[in-house]
């Protein structure tokens, strides 16, 4: 059987169509997002998925990375606001949220995104002392973070950290910060040992003056009653009771020969008193006792006086 020319044509039609619809069919992998221009112009973004564009029309344009993307930051060196040279360098995470953005407001995201952030941290950190930028990390990252994200936003993407890996001073800058730190601690040491002394001090005269209050307080107790005594004696002295007065000089008496007979250096001790008169003393301490243990009554003290024996005088009689 021949074969017509329209046998030839729905074959070619076929072929046409299927070309027309792998052409149109676009897969956009997940995590991107890709941008259609027709005849030059941006129309529209494709999602992850199946999509349909119109064949020889649409092309696609820029495909975007949607994850959020780290970017390294080479060292640089910073010059700190009290002139000291230190080399930094950090990271950077950002995230595209507008793919058309992204891709139409800004030529070379990357580029873009890295030279922004290598200029904000020399600005900011060469507006610090370096004891400062040393001691204040977190707070130079917030602060890039802040100003990079306000800067990178029309460009459709969002500034996720900024951080600083590391800071170099150089080595002569290091040894001097460590004969300072060292200066420092020894400054410390002296002043906590200083207030140490002071507080052993303070403590020390406290207890000096709680004891002196204290010594005081018993020499008053003490005065108070010897004064007590004094006044009882007075006060019986008064009343004509003659035992109390001899019962206070037989007292006084004994204390003296209790002191003289315990001194070490004597080996002969002398006496001169009257026999009469200690027994007299002794016979008004008996009494008294007497009356203050309450037993019998109170007797006299004896009327006869009794001489003392005298030794013979020796020695030529005079005629």
């Amino acid at each position: 059987m021949p074969f017509s020319g329209f046998d030839f044509i729905i074959p070619v039609l076929v072929v046409l169509v299927l070309l027309l619809l792998f052409a149109g069919i676009k897969t956009v992998p997940q995590g991107f997002n890709f941008t259609v221009e027709r005849f030059g112009r941006y129309t529209k973004t494709l999602t992850p998925g199946l999509n349909l564009i119109v064949p020889f029309i649409d092309r696609v344009g820029a495909k975007m990375n949607m994850m959020e993307q780290v970017l390294d930051v080479p060292t640089q060196e910073v010059i700190t606001r009290d002139n000291a040279i230190v080399a930094v360098d950090g990271v950077a995470f950002y995230q595209v949220l507008t793919a058309a953005e992204a891709a139409y407001q800004v030529s070379g995201l990357e580029n873009a995104i890295l030279n922004l952030t290598m200029t904000n941290i020399r600005s900011v950190m060469g507006s610090m002392d370096l004891d400062e930028l040393l001691s204040n990390r977190d707070a130079i990252n917030e602060k890039l973070l802040r100003i990079v994200d306000d800067a990178a936003s029309p460009w459709g993407i969002k500034m996720t950290r900024v951080e600083i890996k590391d800071i170099n001073p150089p080595a002569n800058l290091v040894e001097s910060m460590a004969r300072q730190m060292m200066a420092e601690r020894n400054k410390r040491a002296q002043i906590l040992e200083a207030e140490g002394l002071k507080q052993a001090e303070i403590l020390e005269a406290e207890g000096r003056r709680e004891a002196a209050f204290r010594d005081a307080e018993a020499r008053e107790r003490a005065a108070e009653a010897e004064a007590r005594a004094t006044q009882v004696v007075s006060e019986a002295i008064a009343a004509g009771d003659v035992q109390a007065v001899n019962y206070f000089v037989a007292q006084k008496y004994t204390e003296a020969l209790a002191t003289i007979g315990s001194s070490s250096n004597n080996k002969i001790v002398l006496m001169p008193f009257e026999a009469s008169s200690l027994i007299g003393s002794l016979g008004g301490i008996g009494s008294i006792a007497r009356e203050v243990f309450g037993e019998g009554s109170t007797p006299q003290a004896p009327s006869n006086r009794v001489s003392s024996a005298r030794p013979p005088r020796t020695g030529p009689s005079q005629e």
